[in-house]
């Protein structure tokens, strides 16, 4: 077989995958360079003198054999929109770390307020009605901040996984002092995600954070995904589709019983679960279910706030009136760990009045309200506000969505979806949200062979992930930082993204991943270039 410009990597593959083999790369190498696979630069570019594979981290969502198998992608400095790896490569972070560095990576005013509030007082804890300075700044400039309806007081957290973890606390103590201890359940959504510690792992409707870990927890339910493109019945509209999905969440309201269900939880875009918008009416229709049945409403806002959707929260955008709101991610730029909870009047007022009789409030972390992360919040906010920070989000967003949505029409992508700078892209077959590419493209695992392969590759072992994940590679080769889940690619980059970065994500980065899939689908593409090796096995050959 004979090398091209393109590069062919072939894998051998027993004759009985041959049905499940279009498949594409979860890594893509270089044709660039004639050295063996181990400096190849297109995956890592990680020197290979630094010894970063097989490290002794115990890696966040990641398959374990990655940290013995494959070099990890080492992030070293971040500069406005952009991030570099220890090699010196530049990537665009089109996710702004993960959904949260609205300010970009290079903000001096929050590396200041840091530095400030370090050399003043580094520590502090809020225990026993004990706390500092920058935290009861910062929780009457957050309820300030929110104006969707009146919230009375602000709890400090270090992640949006332990605020919403707080909110299962918040909302039992506060159901027990009223005398109501049967209520104890919660209603999620399918595909949300609400974090990945114990309670916020079962909050979230995503299979891959209960499988191995016996979740979720048997006081959690979930009800529909919104998703309209992919679950709406034929000839149903937006409007009776959200009537259908609040119709359901009364049934199995009704089924469990009124009095043993607490809190309906809810992000206003659903994040990781692939940038689902709500369909029209839906938040109206739901809030009247919770409302009718004594049920809190938990509005997750640990994505979508702060001016990621075009308005200053979702609930703003949405016309949400939340019990409760969970914040974290770009309430400080994630330049330091932090989160809060809102907590609404009348829930503040049942703790603070049957604390004597219940007991104190015994709940809280060594960090909350640490003054170094309150002082950078605040700051944050600061920015914000003197910015106008949603003015200049929607000032740019249009180009963003619109510069993307402008590959609608390839036969490959299903849905293009995304609100202010939050967009996700759906990858299916045919562009029908019935026809997924094979779940087996992303179980598939293989050998590269040295006797059937043109490159030199040492019998390495490979995985053959889905095509969601290929284009996230395809984007990482040429210079950009996606989100990938499932057959999808997602974006929320910093809010401090200028036109001139927008037109480099659409026109180099989009383009170069996409632009061999303009006019026929994959299938037929990659299934062409299969070729038989012999009786027992075939070769795959897959462009680079």
């Amino acid at each position: 077989m004979v090398m091209t410009a393109s590069a062919l990597v072939c894998a051998a593959v027993p004759r009985s995958f041959r049905g499940s083999i279009i498949q594409a790369p979860l890594w893509s190498r270089s044709s660039s360079s004639e050295s063996s696979l181990a400096t190849d630069n297109s995956t890592s570019d990680v020197k290979t003198d630094q010894g970063f594979k097989g490290h002794d981290m115990l890696a966040p969502f990641t398959p374990g054999w990655h940290t013995t198998d494959v070099n990890p992608l080492v992030i070293e400095k971040s500069e406005g929109s952009y991030v570099y790896d220890i090699n010196g490569k530049k990537y665009l972070d089109a996710l702004a770390g993960l959904w949260c560095t609205a300010l970009g990576g290079s903000e001096q005013r929050l590396v200041d307020a840091a530095t400030a509030q370090l050399k003043k007082l580094p520590f502090y804890h809020s225990f026993w009605n004990r706390t500092t300075k920058p935290s009861l700044d910062l929780a009457k400039e957050l309820l300030e901040f929110f104006t969707a309806r009146k919230m009375a007081k602000a709890f400090f957290v270090n992640s949006g996984s332990e605020a919403n973890d707080t909110q299962v606390k918040i909302v039992w103590y506060y159901f027990n002092a009223l005398g109501k201890p049967n209520k104890k359940k919660f209603i999620a959504r399918t595909k949300s995600y609400h974090g990945s510690t114990l309670i916020a792992a079962s909050l979230s409707g995503l299979t891959a954070l209960h499988q191995k870990f016996d979740l979720p927890a048997p006081f959690v339910l979930h009800t529909d995904c919104p998703h309209y493109w992919r679950y709406h019945l034929p000839g149903e509209t937006e409007e009776e589709f959200s009537t259908r999905l609040a119709k359901n969440l009364e049934e199995l309201i009704l089924k469990e019983g009124p009095e043993t269900i607490a809190a309906f939880i809810a992000e206003p875009v659903m994040g990781a679960g692939g940038v689902i918008l709500p369909p029209a009416t839906y938040f109206d229709k739901i809030q009247a279910v919770v409302k009718k049945y004594d049920i809190l409403f938990i509005a997750d806002e640990v994505i979508c706030a702060f001016g990621r959707l075009g308005a200053m929260f979702g609930c703003d955008k949405y016309n949400i009136k939340p019990d409760l709101v969970s914040l974290a991610k770009a309430l400080s730029s994630a330049y330091m760990p932090i989160g809060a909870v809102l907590v609404s009047p009348e829930i503040s007022e049942v703790i603070h009045s049957q604390s004597s009789k219940l007991g104190s409030f015994s709940h809280g972390f060594t960090y909350s309200g640490s003054p170094v992360p309150c002082a950078v919040a605040l700051e944050t906010l600061k920015i914000y506000k003197e910015r106008n920070i949603v003015d200049v989000v929607n000032k740019i967003a249009p180009k963003f969505q619109d510069g993307i949505k402008a590959f609608s029409d390839s036969p490959i992508i299903g849905e293009i979806r995304g609100t202010g700078l939050i967009l996700g892209t759906e990858f299916t077959d045919n562009k029908s949200p019935n026809d997924p590419f094979p779940p087996e493209w992303g179980k598939f695992k293989t050998y590269f062979s040295p006797f059937l392969c043109p490159i030199n590759l040492y019998n390495m072992a490979f995985i053959l992930f889905g095509i969601g994940a290929y284009f996230g590679k395809q984007c990482e080769k040429h210079g950009m930082l996606v989100r990938v889940a499932g057959d999808g690619i997602m974006m929320s980059p910093p809010f401090i993204i200028s036109p001139e970065e927008v037109d480099e994500v659409v026109n180099q980065h989009l383009w170069q991943s996409f632009k061999r899939y303009g006019k026929e689908s994959p299938r037929a593409q990659v299934s062409a270039q299969v070729v038989e090796a012999d009786d027992d096995e075939i070769i795959i050959s897959v462009p680079l």
